[in-house]
């Protein structure tokens, strides 16, 4: 199990890691902050960069954290965050299948993040080299995944969706 939950954290925090990492520097073909930006504005996140910047240091900074298991479920929950805001915004619609833009995607990491926050990052992580943790108790790991969806729904409620009037006959 030890190796099994260490390679969950490389896997989904590496690859978390990366994703952000298009948004904050536009790396491996991302847009970096001010073309994600853009992005973000016609989701009706104003100012775009602002929220650009957070989602990325979401993503980059959860998949770091999860990838050294430091942190115990810090990183995991805010990538649970980030993902779930995107469900909502991007992938709401498309169906399941990544395919067609669906949620598969990002329920997959959710599930792994899930995962980790409840289990723990291992003896095989930052949090075991430092003797801490035995800190991140699962009922952390619930407050943190909990306290993931109350900022996510509060980063749904501050969006300002453009609506465009209707077409004129």
């Amino acid at each position: 199990m030890v190796i099994a939950i260490l390679i969950a954290r490389l896997v989904l925090g590496l690859g978390m890691a990366a994703h952000g990492a298009q948004k904050l520097f536009g790396s491996f073909g991302g847009y970096g902050i001010k073309g994600t930006g853009g992005f973000f504005e016609s989701l009706g996140f104003r100012p775009g960069t602002l929220f650009a910047l957070l989602a990325g240091l979401g993503e980059f900074g959860g998949g770091l954290l999860t990838a050294l298991g430091l942190g115990g479920p810090i990183g995991p929950a805010l990538v649970v965050l980030v993902m779930l805001v995107a469900i909502f915004t991007v992938h709401a619609g498309h169906g399941f299948f990544t395919t067609k833009n669906g949620a598969e995607l990002p329920l997959a990491y959710i599930s792994g993040m899930i995962l980790l926050a409840l289990s723990g990052p291992g003896p095989l992580s930052l949090d075991g080299l430092l003797g801490i943790s035995t800190i991140w108790t699962q009922d952390a790991g619930w407050i943190a995944l909990a306290a993931a969806v109350v900022m996510a729904l509060l980063n749904l409620a501050v969006r300002r969706p453009s609506h465009q009037p209707a077409a004129q006959s």
